[in-house]
C-alpha cells in the first residue's frame, strides 16, 4: 500500500516537516510517483520498528484493507508449515537451517536462497523486537511457486539476532510470494497478527501448532461490510 507524506505523518503523529526531515536525514525509505513523494506502508513499519518509531495500529489495518488479495495468514502458515526445533547458534547456521526446511519446488536453488537471506541481514537485523524476526522484509523473496507461503521457524535456542530490543529471537517467519504487491499484503498481515500478546505468548513457549493457526484464526476479522461513505 502506497501513502503519502501526510498520511504518513497522520501514522506516526507528527507533522509534515517532521517526515521529510526522517526521509533526507535518517533514510526513511521514499519513492517518486508522477513527480509526487510516496512511502510504502510496510517499508515505513520496517523502519520505525528499526528505530524505535512509535507508529499507530491504523497502519497496519489500512494496509490488510488493501485490494491485493491473498489467503488469509492461517492459510499461509498451513503452506508453509510451522518448525520446531529449528538448529542453530548464530543467525548464518539458524538461516541455513531454515533454508532446508522450506518446502520449495523441485530445482530451486536452496544456496541462493541462503546468500540473499544472509545479504539482508549484513545490511541490518531482521529481528523486530519481543524474540521475534522476519527475514527479508523490505526485499522480497519472489519465486516461482504456485500459491504463496509463510513458514514459521521455533528455534531450539534463542538466537541473538542484533534486535532492536536487545532480545535474543526465539522465532522466525519466513515470507515467499508470488509478486511484490502479495508480498506486502502478507506482511500487513503478518504485522496485525504479532501485535496480539497471546499469539506472541504461544510462540514463545512454542505450543502445538493447531493452538497457533488457532488463535491465528481467531485474530481474522470477518469479512467487512462494503465501506460506502463510512469514515475512518
Amino acid at each position: 500500500m502506497q501513502i503519502t507524506v501526510r498520511q504518513a505523518a497522520s501514522y506516526f503523529g507528527v507533522d509534515e516537516d517532521t517526515v521529510r526531515r526522517w526521509i533526507t536525514e535518517r533514510d526513511l525509505p521514499v519513492h517518486r510517483i508522477m513527480e509526487r513523494q510516496h512511502l510504502n506502508a510496510i517499508e515505513v513499519w520496517e523502519w520505525a520498528v528499526e528505530r524505535g518509531v512509535p507508529v499507530s495500529r491504523r497502519l497496519f489495518e489500512d494496509a490488510r484493507r488493501s485490494p491485493d488479495a491473498v489467503p488469509p495468514l492461517w492459510a499461509l502458515l498451513e503452506s508453509g508449515g510451522v518448525h520446531r526445533d529449528v538448529a542453530g547458534d548464530d543467525k548464518t547456521s539458524t538461516l541455513a537451517s531454515m533454508v532446508s526446511l522450506i518446502p520449495l519446488p523441485a530445482g530451486e536453488d536452496r544456496g541462493h536462497m541462503l546468500a540473499i537471506l544472509e545479504a539482508r541481514e549484513a545490511m541490518g537485523s531482521t529481528g523486530i523486537g519481543d524474540g521475534i524476526a522476519i527475514p527479508h522484509v523490505r526485499n522480497p523473496i519472489l519465486l516461482h511457486v504456485g500459491k504463496p507461503q509463510v513458514s514459521l521457524f521455533l528455534l531450539r535456542h534463542p538466537v541473538n539476532f542484533d534486535s532492536v530490543d536487545g532480545l535474543p529471537v526465539h522465532a522466525i517467519f519466513l515470507v515467499v510470494s508470488t509478486t511484490v504487491p502479495v508480498h506486502l499484503r502478507i506482511l500487513a498481515q503478518l504485522a496485525y497478527a504479532l501485535r496480539d500478546p497471546g499469539l506472541r505468548e504461544l510462540m514463545q513457549r512454542q505450543a502445538g501448532t493447531e493452538e497457533i493457526l488457532a488463535r491465528i484464526r481467531e485474530l481474522e476479522p470477518p469479512p467487512a461490510a462494503s465501506p460506502s461513505g463510512a469514515k475512518r
